[in-house]
């Protein structure tokens, strides 16, 4: 249970809940793969979206409440080791939305201006905490994240890059796993 202000309650700290299996539009459970089989079946795209990400420190992160309303928040995130990683404060209120039900969707930083070079790019995916000792180590000796912290491994379900062309275009690229990347073109 949770209280008004969204905290979870005593009885279950943690909020856990058999979160829903994300699908896709044929109700089969929603293909995924990691950041490092993004860049191999995508390399081109995979390199302007990671450039958007690390061109800045702070992105937005969408997760779910328990009561199925969305929660944003500020987050960094790292590509380490062929993954995208998430760390987090402990017992922050996105780590237990993602503990409880492990859909979420990451909005690169814009940047100043309206410039946005490289586009804007999302991506969505489900988020597994990563409790491993030597996966843990590994994170530690590149971030040094203060401690204790969250570590959440990402399984990507979709990656979309918008941006105008030429200036006369708005194009919309959208990857998902097992399928080539579909551009969108509207002016």
């Amino acid at each position: 249970m949770t209280s008004t202000t969204g905290a979870p309650d005593a009885a279950d700290p943690t909020g856990a809940t058999e979160p829903p299996e994300p699908t896709g539009p044929t109700g089969r459970t929603a293909p995924t793969a990691n950041w490092a089989a993004f860049g191999v079946a995508e390399p081109d795209l995979a390199t302007t979206v990671e450039e958007r990400f690390t061109a800045f420190t702070h992105h937005t992160l969408a997760t779910l409440r328990r009561d199925g309303s969305p929660r944003t928040s500020g987050l960094e995130v790292r590509f380490l080791h062929g993954e995208l990683w998430l760390g987090m404060m402990p017992d922050s209120y996105k780590a237990l939305d993602l503990r409880r039900d492990p859909r979420f969707a990451l909005q690169a930083n814009p940047g100043p201006g309206t410039t946005m070079a490289g586009g804007d790019v999302r991506i969505s995916g489900r988020a597994y905490e990563d409790a491993d000792p030597a996966a843990k180590a590994a994170y530690v000796k590149e971030v040094e994240p203060p401690q204790p912290f969250h570590l959440f491994r990402t399984e990507l379900t979709e990656v979309v890059r918008t941006y105008v062309e030429d200036d006369t275009y708005l194009v919309v690229e959208i990857w998902k796993p097992g399928e080539p990347v579909r551009a969108l073109r509207r002016t």
